[in-house]
């Protein structure tokens, strides 16, 4: 993309998103301003909790090798039993780290599975499909907000080889994911061969720093980023193929 200016607005919302919320009401009842080719940002957490995804660990029973891997890492064994059920396997288990690949195919730490945020006794569950979530959360905003926006879901990831978590997009409609920039000259007339430029990665870590992680601002509206709105693809398209990860 040329060199622009972005803007980026965090939404508070007043009060605690509850099971069935319209987040695209509760954004245009904060008063924001939201205009056609906006990408708005939304947090897994504020999705999760609009999808009923939050699961009181009273009801949780765990199984034997739940009870055996809490038992070891020194967890709770309930909290365990969801990371397994979200878990298509377990990816490695170290020093206390779960990192398992989801249903949806993320690779994370503890299938995403999160008390922070959440009432004390709870967990927080990973949309079951978030690339449908954020379908969901376009139209709601298109109905309530009258605009046309791309929408990304985002949470916060690890990474192997550096310290420090930042956002990512684990769910987005409207927008495309990320933009091959191979064939395309660079600074010095090179032909580039293998950028490819995670778009909305970026977006979603850039929100975050304007949302806070307790601030009560589980979206953010992102204007001036020249990024076409309107067809686009899913952000499990940014997952790479088993076949072409050197790490699992």
């Amino acid at each position: 993309m040329d060199a622009r200016e972005i803007r980026i607005a965090a939404v508070r919302v007043d009060g605690e998103v509850a099971r069935g919320a319209n987040l695209g009401e509760a954004l245009a009842r904060s008063g924001a301003r939201v205009a056609d080719g906006d990408i708005v940002v939304v947090t897994q957490k504020a999705v999760s909790k609009a999808e009923g995804r939050v699961v009181e660990l009273a009801g949780v029973a765990p199984s034997a090798l739940a009870l055996g891997i809490a038992s070891e890492y020194g967890k709770d064994a309930r909290v365990v039993e969801l990371v397994l059920s979200e878990a298509r396997r377990i990816v490695r288990m170290g020093r206390g780290v779960i990192i398992t690949e989801t249903r949806g195919g993320l690779v994370c730490a503890n299938s995403g599975v999160d008390e922070s945020n959440v009432a004390r006794g709870s967990a927080a569950l990973l949309p079951e499909d978030a690339d449908a979530s954020a379908r969901r959360v376009r139209s709601e905003v298109a109905a309530a907000c009258g605009a046309d926006v791309g929408v990304i879901i985002s949470d916060t990831f690890g990474r192997p080889f550096r310290t420090g978590q930042v956002d990512c997009a684990i769910g987005a409609a409207g927008i495309a994911p990320s933009e091959d920039h191979a064939g395309r000259p660079d600074s010095f007339g090179r032909a580039l061969r293998t950028t490819d430029i995670a778009v909305a990665d970026e977006l979603a870590s850039a929100a975050e720093l304007a949302m806070g992680k307790a601030r009560s601002c589980p979206m953010a509206v992102i204007g001036g980023t020249g990024i076409a709105v309107g067809g686009g693809a899913p952000a499990s398209s940014l997952l790479r193929d088993a076949r072409e990860d050197l790490f699992r």
